[in-house]
């Protein structure tokens, strides 16, 4: 079996467990790391993530597939320096977001491009934080198919199989609202549920009173800052209706509490829990 080379451009946690998973699949793939941060990349050499490490666009052009699981900004930079691929390429970009991406990526290079966004992470990050079972059982969901060569395609949708994933395609304008309501605006939430209880309470009781429930919700507050400035700036108009659409719900829940509307407001909480008759 011919070996494959995977360029991986970015070594935290949606590389690094990209790289640990495809190397439990009976394929013989060769792992070629770039990150711009060094300590990162002695990180994901140590813990055996890539095989090799390089310091520029230019030598990882070669591989066979090159992954980008940077920031949505990070993506859209280095689309404009891939120039003069192989025809047989397949670039991945990772982005929570897809269509400034997609419009973004020179039309030379369109068809070597697949747009990718898989519906998993943790609030962790950096190589050390990679697990090799990250993708399994997740949703990828691949935009704008059509734009992506016959190869590129089918490439894509092998390596996404053998991690396990469920494939789902959709239009990359159609995926970043969906993302804003499912993904974005909640970590909007988190953060600011997690700065309201800082502002409010001292350290002390929030460790005696914490329960399961504020874990839960401020947990993804965790997640990296930087990452997520990129993802809110990226989607800011999808973002700012979620939000919007949120503040009414939660003025509906003031307005009951001040009211007394109990049984009102036992209404709107139990159609809220028809939400996991989906999930569950």
């Amino acid at each position: 079996m011919q070996t494959k080379t995977i360029g991986i451009v970015g070594l935290g946690l949606m590389g690094g467990s990209l790289s640990l998973a495809l190397k439990q699949t009976p394929n013989d793939f060769y792992f070629i790391g770039l990150d711009h941060n060094d300590v990162h990349c002695e990180q994901a050499l140590s813990l055996g993530l890539v095989d090799e490490l390089v310091d520029t666009l230019d030598e990882i052009k070669s591989c066979d597939v090159i992954f980008l699981s940077i920031p949505v900004d990070g993506i859209i930079a280095v689309a404009q320096q891939l120039h003069s691929l192989n025809p047989y390429c397949t670039v991945i970009d990772l982005g929570s977001t897809k269509e400034k991406i997609s419009l973004s990526i020179p039309k030379d290079i369109r068809s070597n491009f697949v747009t990718a966004h898989p519906m998993t992470g943790t609030e962790k990050f950096g190589p050390t934080a990679a697990v090799s079972h990250l993708y399994k059982g997740q949703t990828v969901v691949l935009c704008n198919m059509e734009l992506s060569g016959k190869h590129q395609q089918d490439t894509a949708k092998k390596l996404f199989e053998n991690l396990g994933m469920i494939l789902v395609y959709m239009d990359a304008k159609e995926h970043d609202r969906h993302a804003a309501f499912i993904s974005h605006m909640p970590h909007a939430i988190s953060y600011a549920l997690a700065n309201s209880v800082m502002k409010q309470e001292d350290s002390e009781n929030i460790v005696a009173l914490a329960a399961g429930g504020f874990k839960d919700m401020s947990r993804i507050a965790k997640s990296s800052p930087d990452m997520w400035e990129d993802i809110f700036r990226q989607n800011q108009k999808n973002l700012l209706e979620a939000i919007y659409s949120f503040e009414n719900e939660l003025k509906k829940c003031r307005h009951m509490v001040e009211n007394e509307e109990w049984h009102t407001l036992n209404a709107w909480m139990e159609d809220a829990n028809t939400l996991h008759d989906i999930l569950d």
